[in-house]
């Protein structure tokens, strides 16, 4: 029973290593989806179950690989599993287009064990462990097809990664030196025998480096390498959960190790709330000019991911409600996205913006779906999107610096850039005009379909009741701030 609380990495793990094993398609997607549905089946009991923390293994003193389950991490374990599993089971169609099946299921499953243990890490060494460990699972997605450019698409996202890692394991040991245990508490731990000035800068270097998966500015540009070349759904879930990774990594350094009370009116805090302002207006600028789809989405993610890095550098409530909501909906959204597209290249082929013309009269609902989730990101009602950003600009009112209200209108350009950036492909699609190449192509199968109509319903269910939502991260904004 002591690693009853591991059980679904464990799951996640098997499934990953017998994938390698199996031949045939069809055993091996079954393995494989029995084992990734039974790892979320049991991850998602163990949130009610709540077994006690476990330490798996002692490194020498202070240092231990300790896990144990929060409401953070189970917010993060709900929004991984509902994702990975209706990814997997698109990818089970998408990649009869990519190849090499045995060694895509593989890696996908083993990721996702990776996430389950980042969201149950309960001190900086098991987080740090585990973000690599996520790093190095990942890669071979990106790298799939073997091309020139994943191969250089794999090289950039395994080397920014690593010098984020880097920056933060030199934080890490900056705090160290002052004998703390690094043990993860909500509000944060005392660091006596380190001084301010060190911790602060040790927590900006931790910040920086995390920040680099999650795409803060200066270190985002591996998002746009590596996006465009992986296979759709490995695109998908790159872009809507393991840049929240490096969210969850930075959640977990300012609430629980360091305390919003320490980084409040320090330089770290303006610092990071004008990179994250900057990598949201610098996303959304590059998006409008590029003309390949996955690289304009990839683009998008640079932005509306440092949404959530902004609603949480304001340190208040509003603001960290804001952020938690804009995880949710933005991974939902960036999921039908991305598969969206994957749906129309493995229909069509088409992989630019200016070829999408008349895909929406013979693609319909994968179009109506791309629609659904270009709102959400705007921002627009009823979608998820809206209920997000409304909080992101409240805790920017509420932080009443000159920095938020200047994020604040950069928050709201942004989303009229997001607009001018995605709406056209919709309009073109469905309204596409009288020269147009109408084309030999049909909407994909139900397998590849369903999840994304799924996560379409879902931005729109949530987005008019998130009241369940909202009570659950004010319950956690509460304790932590």
């Amino acid at each position: 029973m002591v690693l009853l609380l591991l059980l679904p990495v464990i799951l996640a793990f098997l499934g990953g290593i017998t994938a390698f094993f199996i031949r045939q398609n069809k055993p091996r997607h079954l393995v494989v989806s029995i084992a990734v549905f039974s790892a979320a089946a049991t991850a998602l009991l163990l949130m009610f179950r709540r077994p006690e923390d476990i330490a798996l293994l002692q490194l020498g003193g202070t240092l231990a690989l300790r896990f144990g389950l929060d409401e953070t991490g189970a917010f993060f374990i709900l929004t991984d599993s509902l994702i990975w599993c209706l990814v997997q089971f698109y990818a089970f169609g998408y990649m009869r287009h990519e190849g090499g099946d045995a060694r895509f299921s593989g890696f996908f499953s083993l990721t996702y064990g990776a996430l389950l243990a980042l969201a149950m890490a309960k001190n900086a060494v098991t987080l740090y462990m585990c973000f690599e460990l996520m790093t190095l699972l990942s890669m071979p997605l990106v790298l799939h097809n073997g091309s020139a450019r994943a191969r250089s698409g794999a090289i950039k996202y395994l080397g920014y990664s690593s010098f984020g890692a880097a920056l933060a394991l030199m934080g890490f040991f900056l705090l160290a030196s002052g004998g703390a245990s690094l043990e993860f508490s909500p509000g944060g731990i005392s660091f006596p025998s380190v001084s301010n000035a060190v911790l602060l800068s040790a927590s900006f270097l931790i910040v920086m480096g995390f920040g680099c998966k999650a795409g803060l500015v200066p270190l985002q540009m591996w998002l746009t390498e590596a996006h465009p070349v992986a296979p759709s759904p490995a695109s998908a879930v790159l872009s809507g959960i393991i840049t929240k990774g490096g969210v969850l990594a930075i959640l977990r350094v300012v609430f629980y190790l360091i305390g919003a009370d320490v980084l409040r009116g320090t330089w770290v805090q303006e610092t990071l709330k004008i990179l994250a302002i900057v990598t949201v207006f610098t996303g959304s600028v590059l998006a409008l000019r590029e003309q390949l789809l996955k690289r304009r989405l990839a683009y998008s993610t640079i932005s509306q991911v440092s949404y959530v890095l902004f609603g949480l550098f304001t340190l208040n409530v509003s603001g960290f409600v804001g952020a938690m909501l804009q995880i949710l909906f933005h991974a939902l959204a960036k999921n039908i996205l991305f598969l969206a597209a994957g749906s129309i290249i493995f229909s069509t082929g088409f992989t630019r913006v200016d070829e999408l013309k008349g895909v929406g009269r013979k693609m319909p609902v994968t179009m109506w779906c791309f629609a659904i989730a270009s709102l959400s990101l705007i921002g627009i009602p009823p979608t998820g999107g809206f209920v997000s950003k409304w909080f992101l600009a409240m805790g920017a009112l509420e932080a009443g610096s000159a920095v938020d209200f200047a994020g604040l209108v950069i928050l709201m350009l942004s989303a009229l850039m997001t607009a001018f950036y995605l709406l056209p492909i919709v309009t073109a699609a469905f309204f596409p005009g009288r020269d147009f190449n109408a084309g030999d192509y049909r909407e994909v199968e139900p397998k590849m379909l369903l999840p994304v109509v799924v996560f379409s319903a879902l931005v729109i269910v949530f987005g008019i009741l998130p009241g369940g939502f909202f009570q659950w991260f004010s319950s956690i904004a509460e304790r932590l701030l």
